[in-house]
């Protein structure tokens, strides 16, 4: 069956669920299936399991091995069938104990995916079911909220308020807002505002989508056809390529100066070429290749006892490269678990009315999950059953901000509550200790003390505000204006009692912590002097803005702390570290670091990560603890280390066996 409604924001829902034979409580659990044998499966590319032959192909493509192989070549043409068979006998034990340990590795890594599988939420019959994205088909209905990988092309139904990350597929740095709409059929694709695309994914906001073109049909799909990327060279192998080929020069080289040497000397001209061939051959470390991959089957186990699934072996080595570690604050060098630590009106005192608003926006949303919201509601509880919500403008990262409409008794009134200067900028006066509204301008000094005070403790602070509604409507973004600030919401995540040791442990290593977060840098400033950071440096996002490429590639290098981050800001800041020459690793697991892993050198998150930042990573770990990594910087350096000593000892010992030849 043939996938053909390629202008499919150009129609109408009704006559794109004709063609597609769908209906809007969706496909019975049976035409799927008879649809996903037509189609065939919702991937990119077939399974890497079935690819075990391109795998141990891949193990016999280094130098060392093509030099070996013509090794095994000129002993044969030499009738040496003993040092032929021993070479041949390395050269396929290595290649052997490379391809099953990278095997093993793929499989470990399937098994952790079949674990924390990406899924989707699609409607089969009219009931909601959670299925992986590789089962979904033309015409099905899917359901998408913040956080989630677009599962194929879809036309939307439905949408909230629905922010789409597209830069991995127009480059657009912001997410874009989508809205159901009828487009003309030559709309180019950064403006097809109507669709959203497989493997993009939802920032923020919730939508119903209609999927119409599935895996390679989809527009990532004609792109990866086109595109065909391989994975990136590791700085060791990079390194032990580089290695073949001076090897390859050198002996070359040495071959003509020895067989011109033998020919001025005036001996037969046959019997020189020979003996020339004979001392490359000599020349070459036969075992470098079982010796690498021993050390990285070595320290595979390793890693794997540390809860660490590492999709590719020679990553190992990238963790004995890597001089630079990035990671966002939350559950890595912190806790994990955010704590409210008060609800302050304008004046600073504890307000149980702060918090009941507080309490009332974190209870209603369900556009962005987030523990900022679990906090709240794991704070205390309140009785709600006097409220009801009306509607809902959810959380995205360029408002900052999250409003809910609510019902009490007679009284309707909209609760917004963000990132204090987000919900500053939309309110117009403030609400004072004894209940007098007055205008926001008198208090802003007064705000800022609170908040900078607040900051320099090391609590994120939030800004709390409201506004009466005239009567039981829904609302929209423009409603977000002339607001009344309500107060704060202090919250605060402590740093892991082990941190500090972590950090420095990483730097008797030679691997320098850089911290990125979207927090103020007065908070990220307080978290750094408690995990030893005191003489650090800061940039903040505003700042980056106005810096250009140079100039930020002279200063990442003496930079500690990147605050108040922007999500596309991530990505710059990695770019310009590998730029500067460092081998560098990301650390994260949400929506927001996707782009920053794929950047780095080592993308690194865990099992309980974003659906989009699982699948940008490299490495899987179980846990998620910064210490983890110095066990892999060490397991990577051995592994390097007993390699470097094997190419000396067995090159030195080999180039003195042919001079003394000579």
């Amino acid at each position: 069956m043939n996938q053909t409604h390629q202008s499919f924001w150009s129609i109408t829902t009704t006559e794109l669920l004709n063609k597609l034979q769908a209906t809007a409580s969706g496909l019975t659990t049976a035409e799927a299936k008879k649809r996903l044998t037509s189609y065939g499966a919702n991937r990119l590319t077939p399974p890497k399991k079935s690819d075990a032959l391109t795998l141990l192909v891949a193990q016999f493509k280094s130098p060392i091995i093509l030099i070996l192989l013509c090794a095994i070549g000129l002993s044969l043409f030499l009738h040496n069938l003993v040092d032929a068979s021993i070479i041949l006998t390395i050269v396929v034990i290595s290649g052997l104990l490379g391809f099953w340990q990278e095997y093993s590795a793929s499989n470990a890594v399937g098994k952790l995916l079949a674990i924390v599988q990406i899924k989707a939420t699609v409607l089969r019959g009219g009931n909601q079911l959670e299925i992986p994205v590789e089962e979904i088909v033309p015409g099905d209905i899917v359901i998408l909220n913040a956080g989630d990988i677009v599962p194929g092309d879809c036309l939307l139904l439905e949408e909230k308020d629905i922010f789409v990350d597209e830069a991995m597929l127009t480059g657009e740095t912001f997410p874009v807002e989508k809205a159901v709409a009828i487009l003309p059929a030559d709309t180019a694709l950064a403006q097809r505002t109507n669709t959203v695309w497989m493997g993009t994914h939802i920032v923020s906001g919730n939508a119903t989508a209609l999927v119409t073109l599935t895996g390679k049909n989809t527009e990532f799909g004609k792109v990866s056809e086109r595109l065909k990327l391989k994975e990136p060279e590791t700085e060791f192998e990079h390194g032990i390529r580089r290695f073949g080929y001076f090897l390859g020069e050198v002996t070359l080289v040495l071959v003509v100066i020895i067989f011109a040497i033998n020919v001025y000397l005036q001996r037969p001209v046959l019997d020189s070429f020979l003996f020339s061939l004979a001392l490359a051959v000599g020349l070459t470390p036969q075992l470098l290749p079982a010796i690498i991959s021993i050390n990285l089957a070595h320290g595979a186990k390793k890693m794997a006892q540390k809860k660490v699934i590492v999709k590719r072996l020679a990553s190992i080595e990238n963790f004995g490269s890597m001089n630079i570690i990035c990671s966002d604050k939350t559950g890595t060098l912190t806790e994990g678990t955010v704590q409210v630590e008060s609800a302050l009106d304008v004046n600073g005192d504890a307000s149980d009315k702060v918090f009941l608003f507080a309490y009332l926006n974190a209870f209603y949303e369900t556009g962005f999950t987030n523990p900022i919201d679990e906090a709240i509601l794991n704070y205390r509880k309140i009785d709600l059953s006097d409220y009801r919500k009306k509607d809902e403008i959810p959380y995205d990262f360029l408002r900052k901000r999250l409003s809910i409409a609510v019902t009490h008794g007679d009284a309707h009134f909209i609760v917004t509550k963000g990132a204090l200067s987000n919900i500053l900028d939309v309110c117009s006066s403030a609400e004072t200790k004894e209940g007098s509204i007055v205008e926001i301008a008198s208090m802003q000094n007064q705000i800022q003390k609170h908040f900078e005070v607040f900051s320099n403790q090391g609590f994120r602070t939030l800004g709390v505000a409201y506004k009466n509604l005239p009567s039981e409507s829904l609302i929209n973004k423009s409603d977000e204006a002339n607001m009344t600030f309500l107060g704060f919401l202090a919250l605060f995540d402590p740093p892991k009692a082990n941190i500090a040791d972590t950090i420095a442990n990483l730097k008797k290593l030679g691997v320098s912590l850089k911290i990125i977060t979207g927090d103020n840098h007065l908070v990220a400033a307080s978290l750094s002097k408690k995990m030893g950071l005191s003489d650090n440096k800061i940039i903040t996002g505003p700042e980056l803005r106005q810096m250009s490429d140079g100039a930020l590639l002279r200063r990442v290098g003496g930079v500690d702390v990147f605050a108040e981050i922007e999500p596309n800001q991530k990505e710059r800041i990695i770019l310009a570290m590998r730029k500067a020459g460092n081998v560098v690793g990301y650390m994260g697991d949400g929506i927001n670091d996707a782009s920053a892993l794929h950047a780095a050198d080592v993308g690194i998150s865990v099992d309980t990560a974003a659906d989009v930042a699982k699948d940008a990573a490299d490495i899987v770990l179980l846990e998620k603890d910064l210490s983890v990594l110095i066990e892999g910087v060490k397991e990577g350096r051995t592994t390097f280390a007993n390699t470097l000593k094997y190419v000396f000892m067995a090159t030195s010992a080999n180039f003195g066996n042919m001079f003394s030849m000579a």
